[in-house]
């Protein structure tokens, strides 16, 4: 045998195993990726594994666990169980005697799946605007004499936004007020300036801690992309904020932003009251998951019933808060917004800036809408993620067709606040998107408010954004060109690659 036709024997012997491996691969992960899966997401990795064996299951290895560590899950369990005792006597139809029997029913949902109850006596305050939210955050700051709880997926320091607010922090430190910081680690480090930004709070005497980070050598490593999206401030327990904005300005220091003057709109609250606990409590089981101490937060855990019974009433508003994410073994927010949305028997107005629905949300609306509720969805005419925006615009037209009313925010801004309101009765924002990633990949938090005061707040601002919004007709929707709509398509099969 001479050398050329050995060299062709060897050629097809690596063929015929590459070949009979991408088989092996193939009818192997088809009865392993449907488990405990979404059939859509199913579907997608399958096909992403036909078409690409080798490299299908390596980013099927890497990506597809939305699970986080054994480890946090229990510690996310232990929590839930000591607050649930704490709080089991707090029936929900003694704090809203007169509440339809489908609110009761969502507050249970809610206290069953997140464990913290519902609690009246609160004054929240919403804070449409930008630089308005960080002025108040800095009063508030500056009033502060044992403790602050600063958690955010962004942070980014500069002179006229963020650089006041961390002025604000260096002084309570000097005073001798504890400070507590918490980031997401790839939400932040991929901002310009991320070392300076931590050298200034170590210097400061700041104590800062990164979120879900990414440290393998650490023995810190999970899906690269599960990510802690709350935004939480929390000063002496007293005040708190919370809502859709990050602690960075409002360009997001992007180079476009500035090219293109694109601004992000946000949603923040002020909150007093006893829901001020509830989010002491979130950020506390967030900053002990981070790294074991001897301050551990949670021992105080035990004192969250006295907590609440002591905290004086600050206003009229009732509401419960939601925590979410990968760290449940459910999907709280998601299940709360169909038990919703199902409910709704005249009115649905729901702001989302990033809406890739799974099969049950978007029954859930159109079905709302095909039974005759006036639905009105806010959107951004131009998103600032290019495939979760080309996914997102997949949907337009069976919504449309469903007699939902779509609504797009002008561009160049990023209309990124997260809201709905339900008839007269809830009203619900925070910082989590009606999409797939804010329901199984990211640590998300979400406020539930009852009654027609709270719901007509939500809905002014809503109202000004309607403002500033064009509606989207079915048949404009319709004429656009065949490549725009197959781009679309391949986006949203991308957006379930979960």
């Amino acid at each position: 045998m001479d050398a050329g036709s050995g060299a062709l024997t060897v050629g097809a012997a690596l063929w015929s195993v590459a070949v009979t491996l991408e088989i092996v691969i193939r009818i192997t992960m088809i009865g392993i990726v449907p488990g405990n899966r979404r059939p859509t997401t199913a579907m997608a990795w399958l096909l992403a594994i036909f078409f690409l064996p080798v490299v299908g299951l390596l980013l099927y290895l890497l990506f597809a666990n939305i699970k986080l560590s054994r480890r946090r899950t229990l510690r996310q369990k232990r929590v839930n169980d000591s607050i649930l005792e704490t709080t089991q006597h707090m029936a929900a139809d003694q704090a809203v005697p007169d509440a339809p029997d489908w609110v009761l029913s969502a507050v249970a949902l809610n206290k069953a799946l997140g464990a913290l109850p519902l609690q009246k006596g609160n004054a929240v305050e919403f804070i449409t605007g930008y630089a308005e939210s960080f002025v108040q955050m800095r009063h508030e700051i500056d009033r502060a004499q044992r403790y602050i709880h600063v958690q955010f997926y962004i942070m980014g320091d500069d002179e006229t936004y963020v650089g006041p607010i961390l002025e604000a922090l260096e002084r309570a430190v000097d005073r001798g007020v504890k400070v507590r910081v918490l980031f997401d680690h790839l939400g932040t480090i991929r901002v310009k300036g991320y070392l300076a930004l931590t050298r200034r709070m170590t210097d400061a005497g700041i104590h800062w801690r990164r979120m879900l980070p990414l440290a393998p050598f650490q023995r810190q490593w999970r899906r690269p992309d599960l990510r802690n999206h709350r935004k939480i401030v929390v000063v002496d327990g007293h005040v708190a904020f919370t809502g859709s904005q990050n602690l960075i300005e409002p360009g997001y220091k992007r180079a476009s932003s500035r090219k293109s003057g694109r601004a992000w709109v946000e949603l923040m609250a002020k909150v007093r009251g006893p829901l001020v606990t509830s989010l002491d409590v979130v950020f506390a089981t967030d900053w002990s998951q981070e790294q074991e101490s001897d301050e551990d937060l949670m021992r105080d855990l035990a004192d969250v019933e006295t907590i609440i019974r002591e905290t004086p009433d600050a206003g009229e508003a009732i509401g419960q808060l939601v925590p979410s994410g990968p760290g449940f073994e459910t999907e709280n927010n998601l299940r709360l917004f169909n038990t919703l949305i199902y409910s709704a028997t005249e009115r649905l107005s729901i702001t989302s800036p990033y809406f890739v629905p799974d099969d049950s949300l978007l029954y859930a609306i159109t079905t709302a809408a095909q039974r005759g509720v006036a639905v009105e969805l806010f959107v951004c005419e131009k998103g600032d993620q290019f495939l979760v925006h080309r996914a997102q615009q997949s949907y337009y037209e069976v919504l449309l067709k469903a007699g939902v009313r779509i609504y797009r925010y002008r561009a160049p801004d990023v209309l990124h606040s997260k809201c709905f309101t339900v008839d007269d009765e809830v009203a619900v924002f925070g910082s989590s998107n009606m999409d797939i990633r804010s329901f199984s990949l990211n640590l998300e938090i979400t406020l539930m408010l009852l009654g027609p005061d709270m719901v007509a707040e939500l809905m002014r601002v809503q109202d000004s954004y309607r403002a500033e919004s064009v509606e989207l007709t079915l048949g404009e929707w319709k004429s656009r060109k065949p490549l725009s709509r197959w781009i679309d398509n391949v986006a949203r099969l991308s957006a379930t690659l979960q």
